[in-house]
This record gives C-alpha cells, sequence and structure tokens, in this order.
C-alpha cells in the first residue's frame, strides 16, 4: 500500500499494517516462540538490530507488528506497542515515567484498577510515588496540583470511568508542556475512531483494546501509542524486559477486529443517543450523564466535533430509589448483559460502585462523584427498539 495520500479512516482501519497484491489478505498467525539462524553471525546481527526480528516472540513478532503498526496510523502516533492486557499497558506507563518520590496528577475517576495500582502496589509504595486525583475537567485543579519538580506525570482518562466527565485535552497539553511533563491520556472509551490524543498533544494515548478496538469480547490486550520515537522505544523496553508482551493469537484477533471499528461505534453511537434519550425520560431514572445530551458540561466539544467527532456508546445514569432498585433493574435485564467491560457488540450494564470501583474507598468514590445508584451502560450494535424492549419488562419490576 502506498503512502503518497491520506487514506480515511474505514481504509486504514481495513489495510494499515498488511496489505497485499498476492497472497493471504490477512497476515498469516505467527505461532513460534522462537526463530532459526542462518548462521551465528545472522544471530549476532539480529540480536545486535534495534528491530530484533526474528529471534523470539517476546522480542518481536510479525502478527503484533502488523496490529501495532494499523493503531499508530489510526491514532496518529509516532508508533504504538502492544501488551498482555490494559493493565499492563498501564503498569508499563507508570514504571517507564515515574520514579523514586514521583508525584501524578490523575483524572480522579480513573479506572479503579488504574488508581489502585498507584495507591496500594508494593512497588509503587516503596518508591514513595504519591499521587494526586482530581477532577480534570476542571482546569484550575489540575494547574494547582501539579507541583514542579515532583509531579512526573499527568495521567488522564476522558470521557472517565465511569463519570463520563470530559477533560479538555489541548489545555492539559498544554499544562504538561509548561510543566516539562508527559501527559498520557486513557482513550479506551472512544477508541481511535472518535477522538485522537496525540493530535491533541498527548505524549502517550494508552487503550483497553480488551474494549472497543477488539470489540468482540474474545481477547484480552492492550496498547500504548506514542507521539515520538524515543518514547516509543522507551516503552517497547519495559514491555519486552518484563514479558508483557501480547500472544500472535490475540494480536490477530484484534487486527480482524479493529477492520469494522468505525461500521460498530458509528451503529453503537446511533443506539446510544436513542437509549441516553429514553433514560432520560423514564421516571425511574433520577439523572443520566452522556456526551451526546445537550445537558452535559463538556456537550461543545462533541458537538463542535473539536476533540470529539461523536458522543460515543458509554453512560451512566442513576436509578430513583439507590443502590437497592438498581441492583433489581440489572438482575431483571435480558438482552442487555449483567457484565463488566464495554465497547463490545453486545450491550453490557454493571455497578460501578459494588464491581469495577469496589477496590477504591468509599470516601474516594464519591469524591470521584461516584454514587451507589450509578449504573454504567456500555450500549452494543443490538436492535434499539429490543433494547428499549428489554429496559421497559426490567423497570417494570422494580
Amino acid at each position: 500500500m502506498t503512502d503518497d495520500r491520506k487514506l480515511g479512516f474505514n481504509s486504514l482501519a481495513v489495510h494499515a499494517g498488511y496489505h497485499v497484491k498476492k497472497g493471504p489478505v490477512n497476515p498469516p498467525i505467527a505461532r513460534s516462540s522462537t526463530y532459526a539462524f542462518e548462521t551465528c553471525e545472522d544471530g549476532a546481527a539480529r540480536f545486535a538490530s534495534s528491530g530484533k526480528e526474528g529471534i523470539y516472540s517476546r522480542l518481536h513478532n510479525p502478527n503484533c507488528d502488523a496490529l501495532e503498526q494499523k493503531i499508530a496510523a489510526l491514532e496518529g502516533g509516532y508508533g504504538s506497542i502492544t501488551t498482555a492486557s490494559g493493565m499492563a499497558a498501564v503498569d508499563v506507563m507508570y514504571y517507564a515515567f515515574l520514579e523514586p518520590g514521583s508525584h501524578v496528577v490523575a483524572t480522579a475517576s480513573l479506572y479503579g484498577a488504574s488508581r489502585s495500582i498507584l495507591e496500594k502496589d508494593d512497588h509503587y509504595r516503596k518508591w514513595g510515588v504519591s499521587a494526586t486525583f482530581v477532577d480534570t475537567s476542571d482546569v484550575d485543579k489540575v494547574r494547582q496540583a501539579v507541583a514542579i519538580p515532583h509531579t512526573k506525570l499527568l495521567y488522564v482518562e476522558t470521557p472517565a470511568n465511569p463519570t463520563m466527565a470530559i477533560t479538555d485535552l489541548e489545555q492539559m497539553a498544554k499544562i504538561a508542556r509548561d510543566a516539562g511533563i508527559p501527559l498520557v491520556v486513557d482513550n479506551t472509551f472512544c477508541s481511535p475512531y472518535l477522538q485522537k490524543p496525540i493530535e491533541l498533544g498527548a505524549d502517550v494515548s494508552l487503550h483497553s483494546m480488551t474494549k472497543s478496538i477488539g470489540g468482540h469480547a474474545n481477547a484480552i490486550g492492550g496498547v500504548l501509542v506514542t507521539r515520538d520515537e524515543e518514547t516509543c522505544f522507551k516503552l517497547k523496553h519495559h514491555v519486552m524486559n518484563r514479558g508483557a508482551v501480547l500472544s500472535p493469537d490475540s494480536a490477530d484477533l484484534f487486527f480482524t477486529g479493529l477492520k469494522t471499528l468505525g461500521l460498530r461505534m458509528e451503529r453503537a453511537q446511533q443506539n446510544a443517543i436513542a437509549i441516553a434519550e429514553y433514560l432520560g425520560n423514564h421516571p425511574r431514572v433520577a439523572w443520566v450523564t452522556y456526551p451526546g445530551l445537550k445537558d452535559h458540561p463538556r456537550y461543545d466539544l462533541v458537538e463542535s466535533g473539536r476533540q470529539m467527532r461523536g458522543p460515543g456508546c458509554m453512560m451512566v445514569f442513576g436509578v430513583s430509589g439507590g443502590y437497592e432498585t438498581a441492583t433489581v433493574l440489572l438482575n431483571n435485564l435480558n438482552l442487555v448483559t449483567l457484565a463488566v467491560s464495554l465497547g463490545g457488540v453486545e450491550s453490557l450494564i454493571q455497578h460501578p460502585a459494588s464491581m469495577t470501583h469496589a477496590g477504591v474507598s468509599r470516601e474516594n468514590r464519591l469524591q470521584a462523584e461516584i454514587t451507589d445508584d450509578m449504573v454504567r451502560l456500555s450500549i452494543g450494535i443490538e436492535d434499539v427498539d429490543d433494547l428499549i424492549a428489554d429496559f421497559d419488562q426490567a423497570f417494570a419490576k422494580v
């Protein structure tokens, strides 16, 4: 495939990373842990190279390579590094950017495990790493939290999990540049289709590929997309040395899933808009937070297309009556699946306070506005009338 013209998103999703005029249209799966050298000199040359191709699958794998090229092209980054899980990507990122005594400024409602590892993991505690968790949608709070020279990382999740708070990434990039620190953005909720943090000034865009990128709940993986070559090789070094590598079979599933990312996100988003309006008018629903509704505090970043090209498929809502009432609703849904994860072809629903963010203290959850009545909903590609009918019958039992 030639690079002499800029292809559209869906064309890149199908063809970037691997494109042939003759032979298999998908890259063959390289199920081999090690590779034979033609001669001793050949082996020495491979070990001396920066790419480490044709040595050992922990160091380089052609399926991961094709996937990394595709994701970098979709995000507009220099390169990307795949990992064995989304949390492997988070941990590698922390390990690469932090040092003893480092301070981190991060989104308060950060994914539960991403926050807990900073607060409770023995390694970072021994290092004396500290973190300030703030509402990063409030620019002034972020500025006040950054403590030069101790702050070494600004880590933003937008839209935030699960509150759906949206952070202005161009503003965050300016704060990070002024402080001389990297800006890392968890872009899992949006996927590269709806948001491109690198183009908005981020140094690294992070994804749990398990979610929208894969789209079919059949593989676990993560990815780090970088703005520049130096950061790419720095993160790659840590992934290889810690063995946090993605398997070729999982890489193949993500490579295939990415081809339909744009189509899946469009359909799911179309459904989500209808469901958000339905919930907003339901007498059993106390409130709805969805970037596609005009009452969202940063609706402007979506409506204008300045940061997001659409509101996405994720929302949260409160069930009147609190936790007990919410559990009755969740237990009686049939088509919508009671499960964690998000961004797939199937609609998933869960209760953050008792599930994904149970590891965060109640005090910190409430400070991050993760209330007991909150329900998180990931809309899939089912027929929207069937989804509404399922909610109707479940609400009738509340």
